[in-house]
């Protein structure tokens, strides 16, 4: 059977366990159609890059899935009827993953190590430092007065 990977994005407004109530409702209907959901992770709330459905949030989960493409096209069939996910996302791999997904590693800053540059970080004027912006020659704007009305 073919291996995917899916991703859903419920509604900000849901709680963590009707997230978990979905996602056994779909592990329950690839079940019946004979497929298989090896592992899943719920990732949580997060922000979304723009609005969904007057969302500005929602919770993710992802489901490595071994199933038929039936039993897939009627998953996904349900979730497009439940006013509670936003969106879904399912994509064919070659092999699923063993270690935890990107979005569940934690990355300290820490761990990146030093990019070359200073560790003191002083002078954030720019690349050449001194504070001043290189295009304008170190020139100000001239100060507008309190009171001053503007001509048009």
């Amino acid at each position: 059977m073919p291996l995917y990977e899916h991703v859903v994005l419920a509604r900000q407004d849901v709680s963590g366990q009707q997230v978990e109530a979905l996602v056994d409702q779909m592990k329950s209907v690839l079940t019946e159609n004979g497929g298989t959901v090896g592992r899943v992770e719920f990732w949580g709330l997060k922000s979304l890059t723009y609005r969904i459905r007057k969302n500005r949030k929602a919770h993710y989960a992802l489901l490595n899935i071994d199933a038929p493409a039936a039993a897939l096209a009627e998953m996904e069939r349900q979730l497009s009827l439940n006013e509670d996910v936003l969106r879904f996302l399912t994509v064919r791999v070659d092999e699923h993953e063993t270690e935890p997904s990107a979005m569940m590693q934690k990355r300290d800053r820490d761990d990146r190590g030093d990019r070359g540059g200073r560790d003191d970080r002083g002078g954030r004027g720019g690349f050449g430092g001194g504070g001043r912006d290189r295009d304008r020659g170190g020139r100000d704007r001239p100060r507008r007065e309190e009171g001053a009305e503007e001509s048009e």
